[in-house]
Order: C-alpha cells, then structure tokens, then sequence
C-alpha cells in the first residue's frame, strides 16, 4: 500500500490536473489542504484525490498494486526532489 508522507506537495500543485480545477483557487494550491498538509475533505475527497479507489478504477486490470503503488511511491520523490532542488 502507499504511504503517504504528508508533504502536501501534491497537493500544492494541483494546477496541472484537469479534475481539480474547481478546488484551484488560482494558486495551485487545494482550496482544502489545511495548514498541517491534511485534507479537509478527506472522507469525501475527489476520486483522483484517493490512490486506492484510482487504483481500482483504472489500474487494476493493467498492472499489481505494488506496481502501482512503486509509481505513486516514485512520483512522490520526484516532485519532492524538484522542489528540493528549487527547480519549481
């Protein structure tokens, strides 16, 4: 299963992600992340918001969940990484 470091990273650039436009206040900021990297919608957060239920609508004919969860894992890095170096 993924594990999620609460960064907030994604959740902090979510102006590329066609589906949260509406939560995009102009920023690339989640109009519902709250100051400690959490969700304020959590339970009822978007499906492209939830890596289990993406998982199962559109990756679990196609690849393993560790598979899966590897990619999550490797984007996660990546984009900490990115930031890490300021090359934002």
């Amino acid at each position: 299963m993924f594990s999620c470091t609460k960064c907030g990273l994604c959740c902090r650039n979510i102006d590329q992600i066609p589906e949260l436009a509406a939560f995009d206040p102009g920023n690339g900021v989640c109009i519902h992340l709250t100051e400690d990297n959490l969700c304020a919608i959590y339970e009822q957060r978007p499906d492209i918001c939830n890596v289990e239920t993406i998982y199962q609508l559109h990756f679990r004919n196609i690849m393993t969940r560790e598979v899966y969860d590897r990619m999550n894992l490797e984007g996660c890095r990546r984009l900490q990484k990115i930031v890490e170096n300021g090359d934002f």
